[in-house]
């Protein structure tokens, strides 16, 4: 399934509040394309209206600003992909299974992040480039990890040291080193230099070789 594919599926996905018209997807479609490739201001709505094939005051009928459109955009697709429901069934996947080693654990939960990002990485790639200057998309997903994941983060890396598998490290600096080095790892391939001729999976295998040696107990 191709992303534009992924993306009209989530667009339409449980959409009891929002109905999307044809040339409404066709708007939005346009817009996480522009906004994908060139950032949010660096992008206009003419050239979102030419790439959506309609009207630029088609937009402005949906949408007031162009900050609206992005809000439009990320929030109810961020709620799709990360909201409380998903955050749950990620806790379930990763921190609700029972794990022979800490190695296990980083791979489950490397390739858990491998997959999300690869399937949504343009609407991952809007999100990051744009969290930093709007404070309605960053606020509600630090709650979220705050609320949903991070106890559960917490509780699993003290079993792996209470097993002697984990370096006695605090748990915070041990939870920032495991998701700062996926995440970099993960940007890079995707969204800093997609273009490079990655080997994925050697690129995964070797994350989860550093981190289960570097944080050896």
């Amino acid at each position: 399934m191709s992303q534009n594919d992924l993306l009209r599926e989530l667009l339409l996905l449980d959409s009891n509040e929002i109905k999307y018209s044809d040339k409404q997807l066709k708007i939005v479609e346009a817009a996480i394309e522009t906004f994908s490739e060139k950032g949010f201001a660096a992008s206009s709505t003419s050239e979102i209206a030419k790439k959506a094939g309609v009207a630029e005051g088609t937009i402005f009928r949906h949408y007031k600003t162009k900050k609206d459109l992005l809000l439009s955009i990320v929030t109810p697709l961020m709620a799709k992909l990360l909201g409380p429901v998903v955050a749950k069934d990620f806790v379930k996947e990763i921190f609700e299974v029972q794990y022979e080693n800490f190695e296990q654990f980083i791979r489950n939960l490397a390739f858990n992040r491998y997959e999300f990002v690869k399937n949504h990485r343009t609407v991952v790639k809007i999100l990051l480039q744009e969290i930093s200057f709007h404070d309605e998309l960053k606020e509600p997903y630090i709650l979220l990890f705050q609320k949903h994941i991070y106890k559960d983060f917490q509780k699993t890396i003290r079993q792996f040291q209470d097993q002697g598998e984990v370096v006695m490290w605090p748990v915070n600096t041990i939870i920032r080193l495991i998701i700062n080095t996926i995440a970099g790892t993960l940007l890079s391939m995707f969204l800093v230099l997609p273009d490079q001729n990655w080997d994925y999976d050697q690129e995964m295998e070797q994350t989860i070789d550093f981190l289960v040696k570097g944080l050896k107990g």
